[in-house]
């Protein structure tokens, strides 16, 4: 896939604040100088959550703000981080990135290197590989670019109405699945939700680009199943 390089960078344009940046190739894969977009995505998806002991998977660590933003809520039992690089699990176990002490020293939250959309397509074995077959409260997203800006081909059935069904069997009852995407609302994909999930949402999520002074925004998809199952 690509060199996977981490970047710590001082950026006087942002008043010489420390900047880390990931790199797969020629894509750039996260900042931490943008980061609305993946905190929201945890946010909102928990949100529409009740219970207190709230068992969730995050496919895609990256730089860890998705992971971190779900177990600033106390209602979060446990929570499954699958990353399918090994090198970006090296380093937050080494403190190299801002959020690796806090992620590793929680006893709630596991870091497992492995395909997130390999074990999404397959619910007998499921996400847990102590518990095959495990549902989970909320699987959260933050891998490709969008639905349609893979970072590998491989992943588009995923995004389909059949990849989301597999997923989805992953959720208990009431279970929330959200996606961050870094394009505008993609209208094939909602649809695709909608032949899947029993409600639907989108959300633009807005933030002030640091670098122009300008609005932008990602977009979060979320999906929920009703209290009682529906294959």
């Amino acid at each position: 896939m690509g060199e996977l390089v981490l970047r710590r960078r001082r950026d006087p344009k942002l008043g010489n604040a420390e900047i880390h940046e990931i790199k797969l190739g020629d894509e750039f894969l996260m900042s931490s100088a943008f980061t609305a977009g993946e905190i929201a995505l945890a946010e909102l998806a928990l949100a529409r959550l009740s219970g207190s002991a709230l068992d969730v998977v995050v496919g895609g660590l990256g730089l860890g703000y998705t992971a971190d933003a779900a177990l600033k809520h106390e209602s979060v039992r446990s929570l499954i981080v699958i990353e399918a690089l090994e090198g970006v699990i090296d380093w937050h176990r080494r403190g190299l990135v801002p959020l690796g002490g806090a992620l590793t020293s929680d006893g709630r939250c596991r870091l497992v290197q492995g395909d997130f959309f390999e074990l999404a397509s397959a619910p007998e074995r499921g996400f847990d590989e102590a518990s095959p077959g495990r549902r989970f409260d909320a699987v959260l997203v933050d891998i490709d670019h969008s639905p349609r800006h893979l970072l590998r081909s491989g992943n588009k059935s995923f995004y389909e109405p059949a990849g989301l069904r597999r997923l989805a069997r992953q959720l208990r009852p009431g279970g929330v699945f959200g996606i961050w995407s870094n394009d505008v609302p993609d209208r094939e994909f909602e649809q695709a939700l909608t032949e899947v999930f029993d409600y639907v949402d989108v959300r633009v999520v807005r933030f002030t680009n640091p670098y122009t002074g300008a609005e932008a925004g990602s977009t979060i998809y979320l999906g929920s199943k009703r209290l009682a199952d529906r294959e």
